[in-house]
């Protein structure tokens, strides 16, 4: 029992402070951008205080960091990394015609109508969502899966990153509702999908955040802060993460039980 309990409350010190890290860490980041005239259509300085929060537990703690970041960057994502990054552009596709349906204007901007060049913003748009990743699928996902069972564990880490972009509570709550809806379910969908690789799961989670920013980018019209497209986006991702845990969750793999021999 009592190394149960050690086990747990080296956890919750873990994700703690690196949720606390996150959050301070992005703020930080977010009032700084204006001064370092970086244009937010390209990159976002806040998407990195989930790296801060890695590197400082790091610090801390670096064996069972290294423990928990084993197979973010080498290896193969094999078949489950094809389909995860399928499900991306599928999952704007949906989202892009309901709401072509729903208001009979498909809200569709052209790469060259941007105010940067568009392969400038898809590079920066994938750093940008490994830098996030690398705390959120990398880090804290495989941390709390160690405890909790797959869907509940990707389903609080989805939680926690929408609360997390804590701009979108300054809208309508209808807005709000349906942005946490896609975080969790996007979240529920990374969770499953990274079960079944032993590798390059920084790089499979960064190119679906990616892809989906970008189409979000370019076919849909949240950034105005209209609820329809939040909601009708918080809907396909909800449907894309009922076909994956409809698909079968599997069991955890030797990754986990390693992550937990380490924590210990």
């Amino acid at each position: 029992m009592r190394k149960t309990d050690g086990t747990a409350k080296a956890i919750a010190g873990q994700a703690g402070l690196f949720l606390l890290v996150a959050f301070l860490g992005a703020g930080a980041l977010g009032a700084l951008q204006p001064w370092t005239r970086i244009p937010g259509e390209v990159i976002e300085l806040t998407q990195f205080g989930p790296a801060l929060g890695v590197l400082t537990v790091a610090l801390v703690w670096p064996a069972r960091v290294r423990a928990v970041l084993a197979g973010a960057v080498r290896g193969c994502g094999g078949r489950s990394g094809a389909l995860l990054l399928v499900t991306a552009p599928l999952v704007i596709a949906a989202a892009a015609t309901a709401y072509g349906l729903a208001t009979g204007d498909a809200h569709v901007t052209a790469p060259g109508a941007l105010h940067h060049p568009f392969v400038l913003i898809v590079v920066a748009q994938l750093i940008g969502a490994c830098g996030e990743e690398i705390g959120w699928r990398c880090f804290l996902q495989p941390l709390l899966r160690t405890r909790w069972g797959l869907v509940p564990a990707s389903a609080a880490v989805g939680l926690v990153w929408g609360v997390w972009h804590v701009q979108v509570f300054a809208l309508a709550p209808a807005y709000a509702a349906g942005f946490l809806l896609s975080t969790v379910s996007m979240s529920v969908v990374l969770g499953v999908a990274l079960e079944r690789v032993r590798g390059s799961r920084l790089l499979l989670a960064g190119g679906f955040h990616a892809l989906v920013n970008l189409g979000m980018l370019l076919l849909m019209d949240e950034e105005s802060g209209a609820v329809l497209p939040m909601v009708l986006f918080g809907a396909a991702c909800l449907a894309a993460a009922v076909v994956w845990v409809w698909a079968g969750v599997r069991r955890a793999p030797a990754r986990i039980e390693s992550i937990l021999e380490h924590v210990r």
